[in-house]
C-alpha cells in the first residue's frame, strides 16, 4: 500500500506512552492460561500481611524514573480474595500507588479485577480511567476460569455496570482464541453495546488474541490471522462509533497491522518497554511502529490513559491533571519516542 496522496486527510492510530507497576502477582485466582499470577502462600488467606513481593513506593519512583517519557501508569495486580484479611492493605497500595503517580505528574490507570462499591468509588477519584476484562463467554471461558472465582461472567458483568454508574471512563475488552466460537464473541459483542447504549463510559474495548507464554510462544497462523480479522471488523460494526478498537501490536503481526486498522482498530494501547502479562511477545517501539504505519499514510498519536471524549466526565482535580499532563505530553512527543 502506497502513502495517501497529496492533501489527502491522514489517517491516524493513538497510542498511550505507558509504565506497568505491578503491585504484586499473587493471586487468588487460577486462571487456565495465566503466567502472570503466584499463588498466595500457605497462610497468606488468613494473614494481613503484604506478600513478598509487594510493591513499596521506593521501588515504584525509582521504575518511574527509569521511565520518564510514559504518562500512563498501569497498577497492574493479582487478586486479593474480597474476604481476605489482606484485602484492606493491598487496596491500600493501590491508593497509595495511584498518589504517588499523580504526584509524579503522570495517570494512573488501575486494573486489579472486581472491586466493591467502595474500593472503586475511591479509586475512581484517583484514576481518570480504570479497566477491567470481559474476556468472554460461553463454555471455554468457563472451563479456564473454574478455579477462578472473579472471573465468573455475572461478576464481571456487575463490574461494567458499577463503572458505568459511577460515571469511570473504562477500558474492557475480550480474549481471544480460547476455544470459543465466532458466535459467543458477537454475543459478548452485543452484550459490551448494550452497557454502553445505557451508560457511555466503555471508552476502550481491547480485543487481544490469547498467545501462550515462555517456551511455547509461537505466531499467530494466517488462520487465526484471518478470524481475528473479522471479528475487528464485527467488532466495529457492532459496538458505538465513540468506543475506541484496541490491538495490542506484541501480540499481532507486524506485516498485518495495516489490515487490522482497516478492519477498525483504532488504538494500539498503553506501550511500555515489555510486557508483563505476555513477556515473550516484545513490544515493537512507537519510532518502529510510526515508521511502518506512515509508508502506508496513518500517522501515530500518543494519548492519554484517558480518551479526550471521556476527559469532561472526571472530577474537577483530575481533569486538571489531565490537562497539565495533556500539555506535557504534547511537548515531550512529536511522535519519536526518546527513551527505549
Amino acid at each position: 500500500m502506497s502513502p495517501l496522496p497529496p492533501g489527502t486527510a491522514q489517517r491516524r492510530v493513538t497510542w498511550s506512552p505507558s509504565v506497568t507497576l505491578v503491585p504484586t502477582h499473587h493471586c487468588f485466582n487460577a486462571c487456565g492460561y495465566c503466567s502472570f499470577r503466584r499463588p498466595p502462600l500457605p497462610g497468606s488467606l488468613t494473614s494481613a500481611a503484604a506478600p513478598p513481593d509487594a510493591l513499596g513506593a521506593a521501588e515504584a519512583s525509582h521504575l518511574l524514573r527509569q521511565r520518564p517519557l510514559a504518562r500512563e501508569v498501569l497498577l497492574l495486580s493479582g487478586e486479593e480474595a474480597p474476604a481476605s484479611p489482606a484485602r484492606r492493605p493491598w487496596f491500600a497500595r493501590l491508593l497509595a500507588l495511584s498518589r504517588l503517580a499523580l504526584a509524579c505528574g503522570r495517570l494512573p490507570h488501575t486494573n486489579a479485577g472486581p472491586l466493591s462499591l467502595r474500593e472503586m468509588a475511591a479509586l475512581g477519584r484517583l484514576n481518570p480511567s480504570m479497566g477491567l476484562m470481559l474476556e468472554g463467554l460461553g463454555p471455554a471461558y468457563d472451563r479456564l476460569h473454574r478455579q477462578a472465582p472473579s472471573k465468573r461472567l455475572e461478576v464481571r458483568l456487575a463490574q461494567l455496570e458499577q463503572a458505568g454508574r459511577l460515571g469511570i471512563p473504562f477500558t474492557t475488552g475480550l480474549l481471544l482464541g480460547v476455544g470459543e466460537s465466532r458466535a459467543e464473541r458477537r454475543d459478548a459483542l452485543e452484550l459490551l453495546a448494550l452497557l454502553q447504549q445505557r451508560w457511555g463510559h466503555l471508552q476502550e474495548v481491547i480485543l487481544q488474541p490469547w498467545r501462550p507464554d515462555g517456551a511455547a510462544a509461537l505466531p499467530l497462523d494466517r488462520a487465526r490471522q484471518d478470524d481475528l480479522l473479522t471479528t475487528i471488523a464485527e467488532a466495529r460494526a457492532i459496538l458505538p462509533a465513540e468506543v475506541h478498537l484496541q490491538l495490542p501490536p506484541n501480540l499481532w503481526p507486524a506485516e498485518r497491522l495495516i489490515e487490522a486498522l482497516e478492519a477498525g482498530i483504532d488504538d494500539l494501547g498503553g506501550i511500555d518497554s515489555g510486557d508483563v502479562i505476555n513477556p515473550a511477545y516484545p513490544q515493537p517501539t512507537p519510532a518502529d511502529l510510526a515508521v511502518r504505519l506512515a509508508a502506508a499514510g496513518w500517522g501515530v498519536r500518543p494519548r492519554l490513559c484517558v480518551h479526550t471524549a471521556w476527559i469532561p466526565w472526571l472530577p474537577l482535580p483530575l481533569r486538571r491533571a489531565a490537562d497539565a499532563v495533556a500539555q506535557l505530553l504534547a511537548s515531550e512527543h512529536t511522535f519519536e519516542l526518546r527513551e527505549p
